[in-house]
Order: structure tokens, then C-alpha cells, then sequence
């Protein structure tokens, strides 16, 4: 169990520590040391704002925004939410400075594109320096199987083979091009424009690919963007989280009512089109990132690291197979597939809360109260709720006409170990515009 939680974590100040499967093109340290040494702002992955304040231990400064401040001002209780930051309240950084409280860019948007909300503020004081090791969701699928495995006697017969039936489905159909990633994962060089074709389609059938398929694109854009805008919030220590927002409204209609990679699926003319419309100097090398980068983390997420890549084949495979070659995958899969099944709202904390509680005492044997998303540093923060060796206060905040935060009103709350109410997204049709 920890091995696995160990296995999704990152701390980006130390190499690179995952165990691999064999015949591997690129190993995750050729392409870490390519990534901070050879793209404009790849030097933000070890020395960003966010990293350096975590390794300060001085007290950490959070945002967050809800809609429900007077819930929690009656129930004196925050409720935290599951998503990639697993069990955690989401936040983002704020850099305290003579003017107030600066929001890191992230917040700042959420502020901006989400005006009915209330601003609070969290001062989180540890006793010590906090180690900068974040979660990365995208490995999190051995996690999510071996949930569902522990707990699947609460499904009925007829709940665990219509699960079965879809994840073996998906993974027919998807078959091909998930064999064609791992061929360019250990070396092969496939047609750029199938490549992405054969990806596009295959989101449908595999929802987990939209999610690797995003935060490649994400991860070229952060450190590959060289607009003004993204030169001031380097000059901060910020990646840019606006261009991966643009990304996603612009992929996908309705995004920014429903934000749900599942539909995430541009085809390479749809993805060069997009690319140019954000940054037009990005687009010529972005299907090809895409190819090279997708092909070896989709190794890395999906297989288990005993497998070798280069004579793996999904084509014809059984679930038994699948589930031991590509725990990561079928996890991910069969998270997928949960959510969806009529009664999931009521089994809902089972699943779930096993994976809080294993995800708080992973943090708190790791002196951990601030967790980030660890797909890159980027400023998704959250906090541990059940840290013993920290202090929590919250504010209500104002902002002012320059951007900046006031703490006004101090809120008497105190985290507890519950998760924030159900909720999946509905399951998508026919995703990204054409």
C-alpha cells in the first residue's frame, strides 16, 4: 500500500525515483533533465514560489473559494473534496506583500471566472519545513483498482459484470492505438497525424487517455510559452495556468460549465488549430510533444513496472491479463466506470473515504499538511485535514481594485474528516468540436 502511494507522489527537488518497465525509449530522468534544461521555463519545476514557500517553513498563505460560507459558518466544519488532489481542500497559493495578499495566477482566474463566490483565506503554520512532494493523480490507478478490489463484494453480481463487460469493451476498442503508443514508447516513430487520429478516437473508449492527453498539452504550454504574460508570472515563480484554461474552453464546447477531461479528444488538425489560436510560435512541434510525451508517461501510468514495453500487446487481451500487465490503466478504467453505475451515490464514501484515509496517513508520515498536484507544479495546492503537527486559521477576504487580498473577518471552523457531498460528471457523448 504505501509503495503505491509512494509511486504516485513527485517531489521535483530530488531525482527521479519510480521504477520503470523495461525498453523504454526515455527514462523518466531524460525526460525531467530535458524538460527544466531545454525549454524556456522549465527552471519553474524546481524553483517555483509555490516549491520554495513549502521548503521556507514559514507559515503558507492558501486560497480558496466556495459558495457555501455560511454552511460553514453554522456548521463550524470544512469538508474537503476528492478530484487529483485526492482528499484535500483545494486552494491556491497567495504571497504575502506589503499591499495585501497577492493571489498566485491560478486564483486570481478562479476569482475573475467565478464572481458569485466567497475568497478565504488560510494561514497553515507546520513545525517544520514542509518536504515539496506532491500527488500525481495520474498514477493513481494501482490505487483505484486495488479499492474497487477490496470493496467489490458491495456491488451485485450484475453491477461487477456490467463493469467488467465495459472495462474489457473499452479496452478492445482501444486496443490498436494503446499498442501503437506503447511501440513509440520504446522507440518507434509513428505518422504524427495518425498518431493524434488514433488517439482522438480512442478517448471515447478509454476516458483516462482525455486526461493524459490535457495535461501533456498543459505541460508543453506551461514550459514551452514565451507570451509577456507568461514572462510576469515567471518573473514571479508562476507557470501559467491560464493558457491550459484556454486549452480546454476552446477544445471542448461547455467546458467552462463542466469541466470534464473525459471529453477532450481534438484531432491533430483541431489540436494544431487550437495551439495556434493560444500561441501560434507553439503549434508546429505540439503533435509531435504530444506523440513522444503521451506514448512514455502512458507506460509509466498504465503498466505495472515488471512489464516490458516492447513486446506487450492489448490486442486479444483478457481481463486477467490486463488487470496484471496494466494495473494503472484497468484502475483507472474501473474509477471511470464507477461513477457512472446508478447506486455509485450511495457506495460512494466506501470507495472513496478508503482512499482518504490512506492518502492522510501517507501525508502524515511524510510531514505533508499541503499536498499539491505533483502533474506539475503548477499551483494547485491543498490542505491535509487531519495534520496533527500544523495550525490552521481561515479568514472571509475582500479583494481590492488592484487584485489583492484583505482578510476581514476571522472564520471559526475546523477541518474534519469528511469528504465534500457525491458528485460525477454526467458521462460524456461526442466530445471536442471537430
Amino acid at each position: 500500500m504505501r509503495d503505491e502511494w509512494e509511486h504516485a507522489h513527485t517531489d521535483y527537488t530530488v531525482p527521479a525515483q519510480r521504477r520503470m518497465p523495461a525498453s523504454l525509449a526515455e527514462s523518466e530522468t531524460d525526460w525531467r533533465h530535458h524538460l527544466e534544461t531545454s525549454t524556456p521555463n522549465g527552471w519553474l519545476i524546481r524553483h517555483s514560489a509555490m516549491t520554495e514557500a513549502l521548503a521556507s517553513g514559514k507559515p503558507l498563505y492558501l486560497l480558496h473559494t466556495t459558495k457555501d460560507i455560511d454552511a460553514i459558518r453554522t456548521s463550524r466544519q470544512l469538508h474537503v473534496s476528492t478530484g487529483c488532489l485526492v482528499a484535500a481542500l483545494y486552494c491556491s497559493p497567495l504571497t504575502s506583500q506589503r499591499q495585501g495578499l497577492r493571489p498566485h495566477n491560478l486564483g486570481a482566474y478562479l476569482m475573475e471566472t467565478k464572481p458569485s463566490t466567497k475568497p478565504l483565506v488560510f494561514e497553515v503554520t507546520s513545525d517544520a519545513p514542509i518536504r515539496p512532494k506532491g500527488v500525481d493523480y495520474l498514477h493513481l490507478g494501482p490505487i483505484h483498482l486495488r479499492t474497487y478490489l477490496r470493496y467489490q463484494s458491495f456491488l451485485t453480481p450484475a453491477e461487477n459484470e456490467q463493469l467488467d463487460h465495459a472495462v474489457l469493451a473499452g479496452l478492445r476498442a482501444a486496443a490498436a492505438f494503446l499498442d501503437t503508443a506503447l511501440r513509440n514508447a520504446a522507440g518507434r516513430s509513428t505518422p504524427v497525424p495518425a498518431f493524434i487520429d488514433m488517439l482522438s478516437e480512442a478517448v471515447a473508449h478509454v476516458p483516462f487517455l482525455g486526461y493524459l492527453y490535457f495535461e501533456v498539452l498543459s505541460e508543453y504550454l506551461m514550459l514551452h510559452s514565451t507570451t509577456p504574460e507568461t514572462k510576469s508570472y515567471a518573473q514571479m515563480g508562476e507557470l501559467n495556468n491560464r493558457l491550459y484554461k484556454r486549452l480546454a474552453f476552446a477544445a471542448v464546447d461547455g467546458m467552462d460549465q463542466l469541466f470534464n477531461l473525459a471529453r477532450f479528444n481534438p484531432h491533430h488538425d483541431r489540436l494544431v488549430e487550437l495551439i495556434e489560436g493560444i500561441e501560434p510560435a507553439l503549434a508546429p512541434a505540439a503533435a509531435e510533444y504530444v506523440r513522444r510525451r503521451l506514448s512514455h508517461l502512458l507506460a509509466l501510468t498504465a503498466l505495472h513496472p515488471s512489464q516490458d514495453v516492447a513486446p506487450l500487446t492489448f490486442q486479444e487481451a483478457d481481463l486477467d491479463t490486463f488487470q496484471n500487465a496494466a494495473p494503472g490503466l484497468y484502475g483507472q478504467m474501473v474509477f471511470r466506470e464507477l461513477r457512472y453505475m446508478p447506486r455509485y451515490r450511495h457506495l460512494y464514501h466506501c470507495f472513496e473515504k478508503s482512499k482518504a484515509l490512506e492518502a492522510w496517513e501517507y501525508w502524515n508520515s511524510e510531514g505533508i499538511p499541503t499536498p499539491f498536484n505533483a502533474t506539475l507544479p503548477k499551483g494547485e495546492i491543498g490542505i491535509n485535514p487531519l495534520y496533527p503537527r500544523s495550525s490552521v486559521r481561515v479568514w472571509a477576504a475582500e479583494q481590492d481594485d488592484k487584485g489583492y487580498l484583505h482578510p476581514t473577518q476571522e472564520v471559526r471552523a475546523d477541518f474534519t474528516p469528511h469528504l465534500a457531498s457525491w458528485w460525477a460528471p454526467p458521462r460524456p457523448r461526442t466530445g471536442a468540436a471537430p
